[in-house]
């Protein structure tokens, strides 16, 4: 990232007020764009014309198909889930785990290769990238996108906000970001 940044020049998408809530993050773009694709598509082109960011950051929950994966992980591979076979992977970077992305709850045993499952990374990543928009993005695993999912969701949501307002703060370090 070659640009100056500033904390008003950053859109941080969230699906839910519950997993980052409105005053969490007051010196940012906030938004939050409902659940699912089809959501996530109006939302990040209403915000992109709206406010014109040159930095986006996605942070939600996920749900891991590995057990042994825990707390806020940086996700740089996305798929699209509900196309999985044909779709094109989307890499931003090589040093963060994958995502794929569908319009409801995986709550089988579909056998994807994937380290986590949301519903609307895959379209951020896209966007991003055919407007060359730098992008980041993070999710806090929530359940392990089983049977249990519904139950378990909400439970740690403020412990993942935590955590994103920590890395929000060491990236806002790292890109000179004020």
């Amino acid at each position: 990232m070659n640009k100056i940044i500033k904390k008003k020049d950053i859109l941080i998408l969230v699906a839910l007020k519950k997993e980052l809530p409105k005053n969490y993050l007051n010196d940012f773009n906030v938004i939050y764009t409902g659940v699912g694709k089809v959501n996530a598509s109006f939302a990040i082109y209403d915000s992109y014309l709206k406010y014109k960011p040159l930095f986006i950051i996605n942070y939600g929950s996920a749900g891991a198909l590995n057990k042994k994966l825990s707390g806020l992980i940086k996700v740089t591979s996305f798929y699209d889930r509900d196309a999985y076979l044909t779709s094109k992977k989307i890499i931003t970077n090589k040093d963060g785990l994958s995502c794929a992305t569908g319009e409801s709850v995986l709550k089988n045993n579909l056998k994807i290769y994937t380290d986590l499952v949301d519903m609307e990374a895959y379209v951020y990543a896209k966007f991003s990238q055919k407007f060359n928009i730098d992008f980041l993005c993070y999710k806090f695993v929530s359940d392990y996108a089983d049977k249990k999912s519904l139950k378990f969701w909400s439970k740690e949501l403020l412990v993942g906000a935590e955590l994103f307002k920590k890395k929000l703060s060491e990236i806002c370090k790292i890109y000179n970001i004020n």
